[in-house]
C-alpha cells in the first residue's frame, strides 16, 4: 500500500509470528496521508478500501512460510481506521503437539517490551512524578560513579580500558532513546561490551534492583548523550519505575496500562497451567537465542525487564497498538496528554538532537528513533 513519505509509523498492525528463534512482533500500520504537491510518491486514497485481491498476496506469502518449514506459524492483522481488514492464522502454534494457530496463541514478544516500559515511564512524566532531564541518580544513586570506558592501547600494544568521568549524569531521556551509553553484550567485541557480557546480567533470581545495580558498576561504551546505543538502557528505566511507584514493574503496568486496556493476556509468564496449549513455540530446531536471555513462559521470575520478556496475544497488542495510533487515547480513555503524546513520539535522535546514529544504527536510514 503506497503512501506519502511523512507515513505515521507509531501503530497497529501486528504480526504475530514465531520463528528463527526470536519470535518478533512487528508494527507495520501506516496511515496514508495526503502528499505535498512536490511528492514524488503515489499516496493510498484516504476514503479508498483496502484490496482484497492484493491482501490475498500475505495469505499466499505465509502459507507458503509455513509449508517450506521456515516458521511454525503466524497470526496477521491489519486494521485500517481502527477496523479489522484482515485477519488469519497459519501452521501452528507449536509443531510438535499440533496444536493448531489460534487467535488467542501467547507469544513473546521480546524487544517489543521495550516501547510497553516507555509507555510506563511516560505515564510517570504525565503524573509529573518523572521529568525526562532527572538524572538516573536521584532514583538509583549508584549511577553517580558510573564511567566511560576509553580503548587505548597498552604497552605491548593490546587494547586496555581506561576509564573516564562522565561529562554529564546519564538522564531519563538517554535511557529512553537508548543514548546512555549501555549497551548489550551480545553484539560487537569492544572490552565494554565484553565486559556486559562477562557481568552474567541474566542469572537466576535476579531481579530490576541488582540488575540496576550490576549495570551501574560497569563501564559505558561512550558519554552519556552523544550516541544511539541499543542495550540495557530500558532495563534500568524498570527500575526507576518501581522506585517510583513503590510497584513491580508488572504491578504499575497492569494496574495503569494493561487492566484498563484490556490487555487480559499480557504478562510476563502464564500463570494457568491449562494455558500452556496456548504459548506458541519455535521450531525444535530453532531454539538458540542470541542474546542469552530465553526465558521459560511457563516459569514465574522475580526479575520483569524493561527490555524484554513480556507476553502478549495478537487481541492485546493491537489494543496497545491502536491506543498508540490514536494519539494517546482508545476507547474514549486518555492514557497519555498530547503534548506527552508527541514528545514521546517525535525523534529525538540526529538531525533533531545531537545523537549520533553510529554504527550499529538499527532502524536504518530515513527513520529517526523516539522515547522508547
Amino acid at each position: 500500500m503506497p503512501v506519502s513519505a511523512t507515513r505515521r509509523l507509531i501503530g497497529a498492525t501486528p504480526i504475530l509470528r514465531h520463528a528463527r528463534s526470536i519470535l518478533p512482533v512487528a508494527l507495520f500500520l501506516v496511515s496514508a496521508v495526503q502528499a505535498s504537491a512536490d511528492s514524488a510518491m503515489r499516496t493510498y486514497p484516504p476514503n479508498a478500501v483496502l484490496s482484497p485481491q492484493r491482501l490475498e498476496r500475505i495469505t499466499d506469502f505465509f502459507n507458503a512460510e509455513v509449508t517450506n518449514g521456515k516458521i511454525s506459524g503466524a497470526i496477521v492483522l491489519i486494521q485500517r481506521r481502527g477496523k479489522q481488514a484482515y485477519f488469519k492464522s497459519f501452521g501452528k502454534i507449536d509443531v510438535t503437539t499440533g496444536e493448531p494457530m489460534a487467535s488467542d496463541a501467547i507469544f513473546r514478544i521480546f524487544s517489543m517490551t521495550k516501547p510497553v516500559t516507555s509507555i510506563a515511564a511516560m505515564l510517570l512524566v504525565d503524573d509529573g512524578k518523572l521529568k525526562l532531564d532527572d538524572p538516573v541518580s536521584k532514583y538509583i544513586p549508584s549511577f553517580a560513579n558510573t564511567q566511560v570506558g576509553v580503548e587505548t592501547k597498552g604497552e605491548n600494544g593490546d587494547p586496555v580500558l581506561k576509564l573516564v568521568p562522565l561529562e554529564r549524569p546519564i538522564t531519563i531521556e538517554d535511557l529512553m532513546r537508548q543514548s546512555a551509553g549501555i549497551p548489550y553484550g551480545f553484539y560487537g567485541n569492544s572490552l565494554v561490551r565484553t565486559a556486559y557480557k562477562n557481568a552474567d546480567i541474566y542469572a537466576d533470581g535476579t531481579d530490576n534492583a541488582a540488575v540496576a545495580e550490576k549495570i551501574a558498576r560497569l563501564p559505558l561504551a561512550e558519554q552519556p548523550g552523544t550516541l544511539w546505543d541499543y542495550g540495557h538502557s530500558m532495563d534500568v528505566l524498570a527500575r526507576v519505575i518501581e522506585v517510583i511507584s513503590g510497584k513491580s514493574l508488572y504491578a504499575f503496568e497492569k494496574e495503569r496500562l494493561f487492566d484498563p486496556l484490556g490487555m487480559k493476556d499480557t504478562s510476563y509468564y502464564v500463570a494457568d497451567p491449562s494455558q500452556y496449549r496456548r504459548i506458541a513455540a519455535p521450531l525444535p530446531s530453532d531454539s538458540n537465542f542470541r542474546t542469552g536471555n530465553s526465558r521459560d513462559p511457563r516459569k514465574p521470575y522475580k526479575w520483569e525487564p524493561g527490555t524484554s520478556g513480556l507476553l502478549t496475544t495478537i487481541g492485546d497488542f493491537s489494543r496497545l497498538s491502536q491506543m498508540l495510533l490514536n494519539g494517546g487515547e482508545l476507547d474514549g480513555k486518555r492514557y497519555l496528554k498530547p503534548e506527552i503524546f508527541a514528545t514521546m513520539t517525535a525523534n529525538h535522535i540526529a538531525p533533531a538532537t545531537g545523537v549520533k546514529r553510529g554504527s550499529y544504527y538499527f532502524p536504518g536510514d530515513g527513520f529517526g528513533y523516539g522515547l522508547g
